[in-house]
């Protein structure tokens, strides 16, 4: 009898799925908090939190420099017309996908970027 109940203590644990989504659901509030944004740069197969964002106001809007972990940025303008952002710099357009009612993803130059905002319908065009 007691051998059953050594052999019990050695089956290996299973995966707590509940806990594992909590421990990621706190790095990435932490990751927020440290202005820190999930990417995954040029190549990268996954997102993790290791860009950053840099904002700055001017008289022609709301500026995003998206900063990758090897030193690439990426400039965007924030748009009020319904689109989300498009690319400041350059010839190559952000394409801007919705993720949820609060999140976009963001991909140009072959990185995605996700991006907190309020996702709303476009404006009509007359």
């Amino acid at each position: 009898m007691i051998a059953l109940v050594l052999l019990a203590g050695c089956k290996p644990a299973l995966p707590d799925k509940p806990a594992e989504a909590k421990r990621e659901a706190a790095k990435t509030a932490y990751a927020q908090a440290e202005g820190k944004i999930a990417c995954a740069p040029a190549g990268a197969e996954s997102f993790t939190p290791s860009c950053t964002v840099d904002r700055v106001q001017s008289q022609d809007g709301l500026f995003l420099t998206l900063r990758q972990p090897e030193g690439g940025f990426h400039r965007l303008r924030v748009t009020t017309d319904g689109r989300g952002v498009e690319a400041a710099d350059g010839a190559e357009q952000a394409l801007v996908t919705v993720l949820a009612p609060d999140m976009i993803e963001v991909a140009l130059g072959g990185a995605r970027y996700r991006l907190p905002a309020t996702v709303r319908a476009p404006e009509a065009t007359p």
